[in-house]
């Protein structure tokens, strides 16, 4: 199955895209493989999911804004590539939680994005991973994620 067709069958709706908040571009391909640079969960009105994880935010809701955050990646390459069907797999997902003290349980936040991925890509989307907490992000985002992804030839 083709990963449009399986997102189609998932009734996943990809978000609007939003231009990088820097000097900066949000993808750059080099080769076969497609660099997407730091995302964070923008939802549709244009506001973004704030605060720390642990002190205000909860693991589901932190999870949700993972996933929301791999919603707004894969528009990206949508938007590079003109179809997620050019992606052979995915390589490596790194995954920065906006923690409060104590709060350890990154990877858990960060399979929000990892299991989209799953979803999207099925076998393709298995991938190497890190998740780490940070004292803060930019805009205070409760999460920010980058991939590297394998593109077909």
């Amino acid at each position: 199955m083709s990963h449009e067709q399986r997102i189609a069958d998932a009734g996943i709706e990809l978000p609007e895209g939003y231009p990088p908040a820097g000097l900066y571009v949000g993808s750059v391909r080099v080769g076969n493989h497609l660099h997407i640079g730091g995302h964070g969960p923008v939802r549709n009105d244009g506001s973004m999911v704030t605060g720390k994880v642990g002190d205000g935010v909860d693991l589901q809701a932190a999870q949700a804004a993972a996933r929301l955050t791999g919603l707004q990646m894969l528009h990206t390459v949508r938007e590079e590539l003109g179809t997620l069907d050019a992606v052979d797999r995915v390589i490596k997902v790194f995954g920065m939680v906006n923690c409060a003290p104590g709060f350890n349980n990154t990877p858990a936040v960060i399979d929000g994005c990892s299991q989209l991925f799953l979803d999207v890509f099925g076998d393709d989307g298995v991938h190497t991973r890190a998740a780490v907490g940070m004292a803060e992000l930019p805009f205070d985002i409760c999460v920010e994620v980058e991939a590297l992804f394998l593109l077909r030839d």
